[in-house]
C-alpha cells in the first residue's frame, strides 16, 4: 500500500520546508552519496551506535557476526564531533527505493502538517523525531557497528503529528492495482501495524538484524504524536484565507 495523496486543507498555499527537505535529501543523496549507499561519505556520515555511545569514529573496517556468518562492516572518518551523525545520517539514503518511498511519504503528509504547524516549528519537529528515532535505534543497539541512515524517524514523526491532527482526513492509497480512498487513521494505523509486526517477525527470525531501523520508526512516530497533541491542544490554528 502506497499513499499518493490527500486532502489538502484549502488557501494556504505551498509547502515550501516540506518542498525544501526533500530537495536537500535528493541533492545530498546525488553530489554527496553519488546516488549509492556504498561510497566513503555514507559510511563516514552515518549514525552509527558504538561511535554515539562510545564517542570513537570508527575508521577501519569492523567484524560482526549475524547469524553464525562473519561480516565486514566498511567505516570511514566521520564528523567532528560524531554525534553529529545523528542529524546528518537523517538526510542520507541507501539507494533509489530507500530515499523514493520516503520523500513519496513525506510529500503527501508534511504539507497539512507544515501549514498547521508552521514552517519553523515544523522543521524544529522534523529534526526533532528524526534525532529522537536514531537515539531510539541505537538504544537498541548500543554496541552495533552498523550504520543506520534515512528520513524514516523524522517522516515517521510526520506521520504520528498527522494521525492526531487529521485522522478523519481522506488519504488515497495504491493497493494492488487500485486507488482507494481511506482515513488517515486507518492509513497510518495499518503502516504502524505493519511495523509493529515486520519488527517482531524480524527480532525472531534466524539473523539478527533485518536492516531496517524499526525503533528508529517507533521513536520518531512517538515524538510526532507528542507533536501533534501540542499543536492541535496547544496551539492556535492557522486562519484559513478566502
Amino acid at each position: 500500500m502506497f499513499p499518493i495523496g490527500d486532502d489538502n486543507e484549502p488557501g494556504l498555499g505551498f509547502a515550501w520546508v516540506t518542498a525544501a527537505i526533500i530537495a536537500v535529501n535528493v541533492a545530498v543523496f546525488l553530489l554527496l552519496q553519488a546516488a549509492s549507499g556504498e561510497n566513503a561519505f555514507t559510511y563516514g556520515f552515518s549514525a552509527i551506535p558504538r561511535e554515539v555511545i562510545h564517542n570513537v569514529d570508527l575508521v577501519d573496517p569492523t567484524p560482526i557476526v549475524i547469524a553464525g556468518q562473519t561480516y565486514l562492516i566498511p567505516q570511514a572518518p566521520g564528523p567532528s564531533p560524531i554525534q553529529l551523525t545523528l542529524l546528518t545520517s537523517m538526510f542520507m539514503h541507501g539507494g533509489w527505493l530507500h530515499l523514493g518511498g520516503n520523500m513519496l511519504f513525506l510529500w503527501v503528509f508534511g504539507d497539512n502538517v507544515e501549514h498547521r504547524a508552521g514552517p519553523i516549528f515544523f522543521l524544529l519537529g522534523y529534526l526533532l523525531a528524526g534525532v529522537v528515532g536514531s537515539l531510539a535505534q541505537i538504544w537498541a543497539s548500543a554496541d552495533s557497528p552498523i550504520p543506520s541512515l534515512g528520513a524514516s524517524g523524522a517522516i515517521s514523526g510526520v506521520l504520528g503529528a498527522y494521525l492526531v491532527l487529521f485522522p478523519t482526513n481522506k488519504v488515497r492509497v495504491f493497493v494492488f492495482r487500485f486507488i482507494v480512498s481511506v482515513a488517515a487513521i486507518w492509513a497510518i494505523g495499518l503502516w504502524i501495524a505493519l511495523q509493529i509486526f515486520d519488527s517482531v517477525a524480524a527480532a525472531s527470525g534466524p539473523a539478527s538484524d533485518s536492516g531496517v531501523a524499526y525503533m528508529a520508526h517507533f521513536g520518531g512516530f512517538a515524538t510526532g504524536l507528542v507533536i501533534g497533541v501540542l499543536l492541535r491542544f496547544g496551539r492556535p490554528r492557522s486562519p484559513q484565507l478566502a
